[in-house]
């Protein structure tokens, strides 16, 4: 049993603290702490009323690092759940890194002045976490989160090479409001506002063209080449980039759609955006020629939302008010309903997954791996609506795991060149690519041959890292670093979704579009 530090006590907060009350043989100790100390009682009153027991809750100043730092020597926990603002994972990071505590978080750092979402500040952290012998697990939400462990799960057990894909967000729940967020207003309205991108291994391919896709017409049909403010800090230039041997291809935000049949859900307007788990998938998936990422909005939601634009209500920059300083899409998150609030009046279903194209044994596959999610039930259970839910458990799973060491320092990591370990060997005594492996290793030579070419052609990619992520995805200190959630084997998660409320189901798509079921875990 292992005590647990979360930070954070919005609506995905609620969710973790009450999934891992239910989980008390591997949770003994729950620490709640947040900057408001009277959201941290709610979720524990809650908590109480369901006859889950009890847990402790603290206050802390999460942008501080050393009111992080003095909280986490408080009370010494095995993971710190890190489930605050996206703009606070780097000082939480730091104070892990101090105290040699390991971390976990749902969503990569943000900087608070520009609607831009990369990996590169984490990732450089892994030199440190490995030299201090822990362990970082980023992106333990749904997506990030779960659709990475799905394309992973695909790629162990499903193909030989993956060649596309589509990560599928829907949410079709209705909460009864003309206009609300069901997550944070101001990172889910940076994140829709930004540029759209996706990765193409060959810009000239037919990957790289899109021919599935059409144009927008709601959210363009208000559009106007002239405003009366720049919006530079929101949607960044357009461009193409170079990124691992392939290339980002960008587009005006909400440019791209197309209709999707979602099961039990039915036929939306999908839209292009860019989403964080594509910077680690591309990086981490063998074979893959293109990523994209599309979520769901009806016409109401981009009506509201381009009108808020049209009127600099989504800058993300300061502006002069009254002699004030005050940041646009802050007030505007103020003006919002707090998503918490929503759980009650929310009624529908999610559905998240991931639609990808591959090979196996010479031939062509397409599998569909998703998660169906039902808001009134998730209210229910711990009350939060659907979006909450599935960010909250797979943060609830993460730690679980690396509690449990089936995840994290000493666990083996799912490579292509890796998974077959374990059942033999741990994976450390072979995967320092400056060492020559174990005498006991002998009768693996072969593989522990190809796991150091593997390990000297990532450091090779790895290039483009910044200083101190140089060896990320390489296993060298026993299972230490920084990792995103596909560098981990995908088994262990995908029994933990079926058994904490987030049961996945695995599609064949044939080629005549009918659809054969391979695991059906609802049960």
């Amino acid at each position: 049993m292992a005590v647990v530090l979360q930070i954070g006590a919005g609506g995905v907060g609620g969710v973790v603290a009450h999934k891992m009350a239910q989980n008390r043989e591997v949770f003994s100790r729950i620490i709640l702490a947040s900057r408001t100390l009277s959201k941290c009682k709610a979720i524990a009153d809650s908590i109480r009323a369901k006859g889950l027991g009890e847990i402790e809750i603290d206050a802390v100043d999460a942008d501080n690092v050393e009111s992080l730092v003095a909280l986490i020597n408080k009370y010494r926990p095995k993971v710190v759940v890190n489930v605050a603002l996206p703009y606070q994972d780097l000082s939480i990071m730091e104070a892990c890194l101090r105290t040699k505590t390991h971390y976990l978080d749902t969503a990569n750092y943000e900087h608070p002045d520009s609607a831009h979402f990369e990996y590169k500040e984490q990732w450089a952290y892994d030199t440190r976490y490995k030299e201090a012998g822990i362990y970082a697990l980023l992106g333990s939400g749904f997506d990030p989160g779960v659709t990475n462990v799905f394309c992973a799960y695909a790629q162990k057990h499903y193909f030989d090479t993956i060649e596309s894909i589509d990560i599928l967000d829907c949410n079709a729940g209705d909460h009864g409001y003309a206009f609300a967020t069901n997550f944070n207003p101001e990172i889910n309205l940076r994140e829709v506002s930004s540029k759209a991108r996706f990765w193409v291994k060959d810009s000239q391919s037919q990957y790289a063209q899109n021919f599935d896709l059409s144009r927008d017409s709601i959210y363009r049909k208000f559009e106007a080449k002239e405003k009366h403010f720049k919006l530079e800090s929101n949607t960044q230039d357009l461009k193409n980039e170079p990124y691992f041997n392939g290339e980002w291809r960008d587009i005006p935000p909400l440019a791209l759609m197309k209709e999707w049949d979602y099961p039990e859900v039915g036929v939306k307007n999908s839209y292009l955006l860019y989403h964080e788990e594509l910077e680690s998938l591309v990086r981490n998936i063998r074979g893959l020629k293109r990523i994209r990422f599309f979520m769901t909005f009806g016409e109401s939601y981009l009506t509201h939302m381009k009108c808020l634009e049209n009127v600099g209500l989504l800058r993300v920059d300061c502006v002069e008010h009254k002699g004030q300083k005050i940041v646009p899409i802050e007030v505007l998150k103020t003006l919002l309903p707090d998503p918490a609030s929503l759980a009650s009046r929310t009624k529908g279903k999610t559905n998240i997954g991931c639609y990808i194209k591959g090979v196996k044994e010479g031939k062509e596959r397409t599998i569909y791996i998703y998660n169906v999610c039902e808001h009134e039930k998730c209210y229910a259970e711990v009350n939060a609506q659907g979006v909450s839910y599935t960010t909250g458990v797979p943060a609830m799973i993460g730690a679980k795991l690396i509690c449990e060491g089936k995840w994290g320092v000493g666990s083996v990591k799912n490579s292509s060149l890796t998974q077959s370990l374990n059942e033999c060997v741990n994976l450390a005594s072979i995967t320092d690519a400056k060492s020559a492996p174990s005498p006991h290793l002998a009768q693996h030579s072969n593989l522990a041959q190809d796991t150091r070419i593997f390990n000297a052609e990532r450091l090779e990619l790895n290039k483009d890292m910044p200083q101190g992520g140089e060896a990320q995805g390489v296993d060298s200190k026993n299972g230490s670093g920084v990792w995103n959630m596909e560098q981990n084997d995908p088994d262990f998660f995908m029994q933990e979704l079926n058994k904490q409320g987030l049961p996945y189901v695995v599609l064949e798509i044939e080629s005549n579009g009918e659809a054969k079921v391979l695991e059906d875990e609802r049960g």
